[in-house]
């Protein structure tokens, strides 16, 4: 997706065909024509690329803004590979120290943001969005007072 949004953006051109994105890549590492024709048709099924019929091959654009896309695939990955629940992989980025204090901020902002909705919701149960906020919060807030 990374290299479908910078040719979409660096070209005049709707949208770059699979060869492109291949070259674009293959600059990068080594990768098979097929392998990028595969994954780009995956996108595709998936709703996040729109195919339409070039002069000569195929042009795939953006069907979504990154923001969404990324969304949804950061979804997809914890509802695949955390059965949906974000705390651990929270737990994961800042025992693994891949979180820096300014991420550490940023998130600290966001809880605090949401948490009077959270709050008045909490009694959801104990795998409602709230209360995993909640958890993801308290997280934070360790990890907070060990880097201090």
């Amino acid at each position: 997706m990374k290299v479908v949004w910078k040719l979409s953006n660096a070209q005049e051109a709707p949208g770059p065909t699979v060869r492109q994105v291949y070259e674009e890549l293959l600059a990068q590492r080594r990768i098979a024509y097929t392998t990028v024709m595969t994954m780009m048709n995956i996108l595709e099924q998936k709703g996040y690329l729109k195919k339409t019929q070039g002069e000569r091959a195929f042009v795939y654009t953006p069907s979504k803004p990154a923001k969404n896309v990324i969304g949804d695939m950061v979804k997809e990955f914890v509802d695949r590979v955390f059965n949906g629940a974000s705390a651990p992989l929270l737990l994961h980025l800042m025992e693994e120290e891949k979180l820096t204090a300014k991420d550490l901020e940023e998130i600290r902002r966001t809880i605090s943001a949401q948490r009077p909705a959270r709050d008045r919701t909490l009694a959801n149960g104990p795998n409602s969005p709230p209360r995993r906020a909640a958890l993801c919060a308290e997280l934070v807030e360790k990890k907070g007072k060990k880097t201090s």
